[in-house]
């Protein structure tokens, strides 16, 4: 990990995740790993039954390969579709022991998870681990275990209606000044598609946030964030939120707490604005738009730092208080790393494999998943620090206010109080 300060969204231990748009069918697995006899004898132990917690699209893409995993095993899989506060309510039933032998979630869980007792560490092969993307893994490691099985890899990028505007943007200002040309001439309803709403949302904006400047944490020596240097307040965060309230509301217009996580992305599809920023997730939905379009990393403000994007990373995690725990060891260690799997999860919904095989097959079919890569090969995974629940409300909060055109310093130094105050400084 990097040394310098690091930002809110990179901390977050929140699932910040966006819905995803899903995609077709999988096909029918053509090539799945052998069971162990470790898993064999597994299932007699825990009653025959593997209970796996997923959400809606996961759930339809698990499914061809949970039948077939559970007939060579002599086992029942259960696959049960979770699709609101999974953390939450995965959390709360691992404590009330009703909970799954595996759950998929966001990797910036695992902080939480691990502190809570709710997961073990994954039992990867060193080939297993190689055959990831170096990042991928790096994001399921939480003191120096593997936590999670990953699948997936996002990030998000500028994504722009080439119609509209033919040429990537050099920095914002170039984003926004073609955005309010187009808005100017009429073509366009909204200078940039990217989302604020009533409570903020630091994922999407960070990158302009970063680029202004600001940061939440300072780094302790070993290059990770240090909870007890919060720079929220900070006079390089004030200035940062000084650029985004100059794009906000009652500056350049760009971002608005009107344009939300329910209506960016179909207001870009729909032609009111020719700049969105987004993830993998936003394409099903934007190629049904019907116009030319392209994926860049996000701009830099003219002299400022870089807009560094966070990866996210998907993963399979193994319950601590399954009632078949060697089962779902067998399943997410020698199961989920199996391409074909991986390529099932990709159909199901389009975002970047973590397996580097299976990434290289999709780049080549997909150019889309190759650009949302590039736009993030600057980026890190969001660290999985349980202390920073602390942070994700205050920022937002502060976030939304300057948007409307509040103080940035006043906002700023409201968020530093109520997370020193939560951790506790």
């Amino acid at each position: 990990m990097r040394k310098p300060a690091l930002g809110v969204a990179a901390l977050a231990t929140l699932a910040i995740t966006a819905t995803a748009c899903g995609g077709g069918q999988p096909a029918a697995p053509s090539a799945a790993p052998t069971a162990s006899t470790g898993a064999t004898a597994s299932a007699a132990q825990g009653g025959g039954k593997l209970v796996i917690w997923a959400d809606p699209n996961r759930v339809k893409a698990l499914k061809p390969f949970t039948a077939q995993f559970g007939t060579e095993n002599g086992v029942t899989v259960e696959v049960k579709e979770i699709s609101k506060d999974n953390q939450t309510t995965f959390l709360t039933a691992s404590q009330q022991g009703s909970g799954p032998d595996i759950m998929i979630g966001a990797h910036d869980w695992i902080g939480n998870l691990v502190q809570n007792g709710a997961i073990d560490p994954v039992n990867l092969t060193e080939e297993q681990k190689a055959a990831f993307s170096e990042m991928a893994l790096k994001a399921v490691t939480f003191g120096g275990q593997v936590y999670g099985a990953p699948y997936a890899m996002e990030n998000i990028a500028l994504i722009r209606n080439t119609d509209l505007a033919p040429d990537a943007p050099a920095t914002i200002e170039d984003l926004i000044a073609k955005g309010a040309e187009l808005k100017k001439a009429g073509k366009v309803k909204e200078v940039l598609c990217l989302p604020v709403g009533q409570k903020g949302d630091a994922f999407h904006s960070y990158p302009f946030f970063a680029s202004g400047g600001g940061a939440l944490f300072g780094a302790t020596s070993t290059g990770d964030p240090d909870a007890k240097k919060v720079l929220v307040g900070s006079a390089e965060s004030v200035k940062a939120f000084e650029k985004l309230k100059a794009l906000g509301e009652k500056g350049d217009g760009a971002l608005k707490t009107s344009i939300t996580n329910e209506n960016y992305i179909p207001s870009f599809a729909a032609k009111k604005c020719a700049f969105l920023v987004s993830g993998p997730w936003a394409m099903s939905e934007v190629k049904k738009g019907g116009f030319g379009y392209d994926i860049t990393p996000v701009p830099a403000f003219e002299g400022g730092k870089p807009a560094t994007p966070f990866v996210g990373v998907q993963a399979f995690f193994v319950a601590a208080k399954g009632k078949n725990k060697i089962l779902a060891q067998e399943f997410v260690a020698n199961y989920v790393t199996n391409k074909d799997v991986a390529k099932a999860l990709y159909e199901a919904d389009p975002r970047p494999p973590a397996l580097t095989a299976v990434l290289t097959e999709v780049q080549a079919a997909d150019p889309d998943a190759g650009k949302f890569m590039a736009a993030g090969k600057d980026g890190f995974p969001m660290p999985a620090i349980p202390e920073m629940a602390a942070i994700w409300e205050p920022f937002g909060i502060a976030e939304a206010a300057v948007v409307k055109g509040g103080d940035p310093a006043k906002a700023a130094e409201a968020a530093q109080k109520a997370v020193d105050g939560s951790l506790k400084n």
